[in-house]
């Protein structure tokens, strides 16, 4: 079979919102039933709720790469990607047989955390209607997250994630992620240099704006425009590792193995200002009303928390939507006072901001504040009743963030499919130069990552 008939038998029809968790496996089996030569798809465990994680893999080759999609439970668009990834590496043979490369997707690996974002998935796709149906475990239930080690993973999913990790010894890993509102960027383990400049040619062609300066990254090295290097781990308490990727995760759980990890985030709503690299006019004033904002925004958060929790506490479910709100409101008062020039640490200054740096420090503080307010909002919806009468000032408090993101930042939607698109392309591009540099080392005889503890996870 030629390579035009193969890609034409092997396409399935486009994807113009996100697939659920159904929809996922649905698409995958039918690719695999088409395909069955090249295609295969397996259980690789199972969730919490007993839903299971499946793994589509392509290709016969020696070498494997691993994508892992849906990590985190508001963001979908991996998903989408997987498949997308899936369809490319059937319909070019130069993906697979030509580089001697097995593609391995997990379609999802927290399924039961999007099946409970089901109720924003299928659209309308408005930021109001994403926040008052956003779903996000607690911290220490997200499952790229390893607090205690490798050994002491305690999440099914995390477990199924590391024996497909220690099974396929890739040498090229992504994690698909995605940015509510704001700008796409990458994260990488080792440097992969050409990867900003195949970044920006994509970002430009699909109208995705760069992100310059995200605000988890702002210590970080940068190896080029909207690519950041994770640094070494620096072990210390949850309202740290929430903010500066200071536990170790599965992004180098791999490492051992020679194993190149990148990180690839791509934005639901987009924001031209993000990638404005130019000095801003009064860096200290934006930061301090950027502060001032979480601060005061926070403390109404509490005070609805603290009017709210007596009607609600009892349930599983109520748990599982309380624990990402206690997580929320312990970490804002101390990015608050970390942002604040009045009020930072001295021995720990924030580096020198751009505008990009300042847009993204201002959308961080009102995203914290409108899942916070969209948690609670679903939690007294969910409950059927509203004795607090909570509802009318958490309506009001997303109806403003939504605002400020729409009208003030300039967010606007970015289609499903273009997300999708973008997300490939940044993959692609950074498995092909994965690929080339695993040669150049195989052939220098230089060895890989093979000492040093394993790093650090953020993405909050």
């Amino acid at each position: 079979m030629n390579r035009r008939s193969r890609s034409w038998r092997c396409a399935l029809p486009p994807l113009l919102r996100y697939p659920d968790v159904d929809a996922l496996a649905t698409r995958a089996a039918a690719l695999a039933a088409r395909c069955p030569r090249d295609v295969r798809l397996r259980q690789v465990g199972t969730s919490r709720a007993g839903r299971p994680l499946w793994l589509l893999s392509v290709g016969h080759g020696s070498r494997q790469a691993l994508v892992v999609a849906g990590p985190h439970a508001n963001e979908p668009v991996g998903g989408a990607t997987a498949l997308r990834l899936a369809e490319r590496a059937l319909a070019d043979p130069s993906l697979t047989e030509g580089a001697d490369a097995t593609w391995n997707l997990l379609l999802c690996l927290d399924p039961d955390g999007l099946h409970r974002n089901e109720g924003w998935l299928s659209g309308p796709y408005t930021l109001g209607r994403y926040f008052r149906h956003f779903f996000r475990p607690g911290f220490l239930e997200q499952p790229e997250w390893l607090p205690d080690g490798a050994q002491a993973a305690a999440l099914p999913e995390t477990r199924a994630l590391l024996g497909l990790q220690d099974e396929l010894k890739p040498f090229f890993q992504a994690s698909l992620h995605g940015v509510d509102v704001g700008g796409g960027f990458v994260e990488v383990t080792h440097e992969l240099p050409g990867l900003d400049l195949r970044i920006a040619r994509a970002a430009a062609r699909l109208g995705v704006p760069r992100e310059l300066g995200p605000y988890d990254t702002l210590y970080w090295p940068s190896l080029g425009p909207a690519v950041y290097r994770i640094p070494p781990p620096r072990p210390s308490g949850l309202a740290a590792a929430i903010t500066e990727a200071a536990v170790q995760s599965t992004w180098f759980h791999p490492h051992r193995y020679g194993t190149v990890t990148a990180i690839v985030e791509a934005p639901m709503w987009g924001v031209p200002a993000v990638e404005d690299g130019s000095p801003p006019a009064d860096a200290d004033a934006t930061l301090r009303a950027v502060s001032a904002t979480l601060r005061r925004e926070t403390r109404l958060l509490e005070r609805l928390l603290a009017r709210i929790r007596p009607h609600v506490t009892g349930t599983a479910e109520a748990a599982r939507l309380l624990a990402p709100v206690d997580d929320y409101l312990l970490v804002c008062p101390g990015l608050a006072d970390a942002w604040d020039p009045d009020t930072a640490v001295s021995g720990r200054p924030l580096p020198p901001l751009s505008t990009a740096h300042l847009t993204a420090l201002r959308i961080a503080g009102r995203r914290l504040v409108l899942r916070t307010a969209g948690l609670l909002h679903r939690l007294v919806g969910e409950s059927g009743r509203d004795p607090a009468d909570a509802l009318p000032e958490l309506d009001r408090l997303i109806d403003t963030g939504c605002a400020d993101y729409r009208d003030d930042c300039g967010a606007r939607w970015i289609p499903v499919a273009r997300q999708a698109q973008y997300q490939a392309e940044v993959v692609l591009a950074a498995f092909e130069l994965a690929g080339e540099q695993a040669s150049a080392r195989s052939r220098s005889g230089e060895p890989g990552w093979c000492s040093g503890r394993a790093v650090p996870m953020h993405r909050e």
